[in-house]
């Protein structure tokens, strides 16, 4: 029974550190979608920095993307900017990829 018991342990330890992995991906995720967005805006670096951290935490406000797609298109349609839903969420995808190559590099 140890040998089950043991192969349960690794199982729950990597189902743990997988969603440690993607959660932390998609943060840098928000954030680099952040300094995208405050690019397009045309933000300095020190305000592209505070507004990425907005993009982070606006992603906490319910499960899954919405949420922040629809900070950066509100902050784009009131910055005039013309970019629409459907390259925000390509951007997303792109970013996404970036995002989890950025973490596994820099993971201990």
């Amino acid at each position: 029974m140890t040998t089950f018991n043991d192969r349960e342990a690794a199982f729950e330890n990597q189902f743990v550190h997988d969603e440690e992995l993607k959660f932390k991906a998609l943060a840098r995720r928000n954030k680099l979608l952040g300094l995208w967005a405050a690019e397009k805006m045309g933000m300095d670096s020190l305000s592209a920095v505070e507004y990425a951290k907005s993009v982070v935490k606006a992603d906490f406000e319910e499960p899954g993307d919405e949420d922040v797609i629809r900070k950066v298109l509100g902050d784009f349609e009131r910055q005039q900017v013309k970019i629409g839903r459907d390259e925000l969420v390509l951007q997303l995808e792109k970013l996404f990829d970036e995002a989890k190559r950025q973490v596994m590099i820099d993971k201990d």
